[in-house]
């Protein structure tokens, strides 16, 4: 059967339902894409509290082996790899080698510490101590916001 004229019109979309359509789209882009990167920020802080409460356990577990949390000069590190002149290390104490926090940065270790046996923290999305919203610091005494 034979195409006829009317229906070979009708194939395609109108310029105007395409712009339509693409205005649409913007618009969801635009309502939907804040709240999923402010919850990405939300994410990334509640990562790194997380692998600074992993982290915790891990110096826990070292303290009851070796009698002491680990040095400043020892550092993380001390979690997956024995140090030398500890006696009763029994680790590893991490079963991965120590992760860098989630913007990329190191975490930092000091025992003992003005806020109790250690401290660790991550210096949040810029890597400088301070800040607020996603620069703002994660650390092992205080809750993040």
């Amino acid at each position: 059967m034979p195409f006829s004229r009317e229906r070979l019109s009708r194939k395609g979309f109108t310029l105007i339902e395409l712009l339509i359509v693409m205005i649409i789209l913007g618009l969801l882009a635009a309502l939907v894409g804040p709240r999923f990167f402010g919850q990405e920020k939300k994410a990334r802080q509640k990562a790194a509290k997380s692998q600074i409460a992993l982290f915790e356990t891990a110096l826990d577990t070292y303290r009851l082996d070796v009698g002491r949390y680990p040095t400043s000069e020892q550092g993380l590190e001390a979690l997956v790899t024995k140090p030398a002149g500890v006696d009763n290390w029994d680790g590893p104490y991490l079963q991965k080698a120590v992760p860098k926090d989630p913007w990329g940065n190191a975490y930092t270790y000091q025992s003992p510490s003005e806020f109790g046996d250690y401290a660790i923290q991550s210096y949040g999305a810029d890597g400088r101590p301070g800040g607020e919203d996603i620069d703002q610091d994660i650390a092992s005494w205080k809750d993040i916001e």
